[in-house]
């Protein structure tokens, strides 16, 4: 695992822009995986910047979004289908036919994990997967568990995350409390990984990944176990 420790926020958004781009540029035609969440929006806000000033070119990329809640609309303001739309998709020259994000509103759930699975399978898998990380480990809606599942599947929050994630809705009781999301093999099967953290909320969390022990209390200590991935952090979150 490569570690790359920014100043800040900012910093931190800019360098992930830069790798993504530079990993973009190489493969035009790439297969992108993309998260949500606070902790990249500044590198979104980064890579608009870049398409709009005519260095980046998204038109034959794909896309595949890690997670969504369960159950919610796509058209619902919390939704990761909202959220991408107006941190992203909107401002960018991609071609919507070539973006994927799991449906929260499926009536046969194991039909559309397995289907997700089935579309990622048949683009050649994911080329470079972009990951933040939770305050307890977590990656994707993947949760420190006695296991994890390797597949895309329907999971139920846990209280930390509903909590952390309340800072979204008007209030807690408001948090969606399952998510469908991409498993542990959907993610570690991705030829490239970038993982951002910012905040010392994510330190204890990013420290235990570089004691080199793997634990499914850490999902995110898994990604020890992959051959080519860099862990982007501010100062803060790589206080420890």
């Amino acid at each position: 695992m490569q570690k790359l420790i920014c100043k800040d926020y900012e910093e931190m958004s800019r360098t992930a822009a830069d790798l993504v781009a530079k990993e973009v540029q190489a493969k035009p035609d790439m297969v992108l995986g993309l998260p949500t969440g606070s902790t990249p929006v500044g590198m979104y806000r980064q890579l608009i910047s870049m398409v709009q000033n005519g260095t980046l070119d998204f038109s034959q990329v794909t896309t595949f979004n890690l997670d969504e809640y369960y159950p919610i609309d796509a058209s619902n303001p919390q939704s990761y289908h909202y959220f991408m739309d107006e941190n992203f998709f909107n401002h960018i020259n991609i071609d919507r036919q070539r973006v994927h994000i799991l449906d929260g509103r499926c009536e046969d759930v194991q039909q559309e994990c397995a289907q997700y699975d089935a579309r990622i399978r048949d683009f050649g898998g994911i080329d470079l997967q972009l990951l933040g990380i939770g305050g307890n480990g977590h990656i994707a809606f993947n949760e420190p568990d006695d296991f994890l599942d390797a597949n895309t599947h329907l999971v139920s929050l846990t209280a930390q995350t509903v909590q952390d994630n309340a800072r979204f809705f008007e209030s807690e009781d408001q948090v969606p409390t399952q998510a469908v999301t991409l498993g542990m093999q959907g993610i570690l099967s991705a030829k490239k990984i970038i993982i951002l953290a910012s905040g010392k909320n994510k330190a204890k969390a990013v420290s235990e990944v570089f004691t080199g022990k793997i634990t499914t209390q850490n999902p995110a200590s898994l990604l020890a176990a992959h051959r080519d991935v860099i862990f982007i952090l501010d100062e803060a979150a790589a206080g420890l």
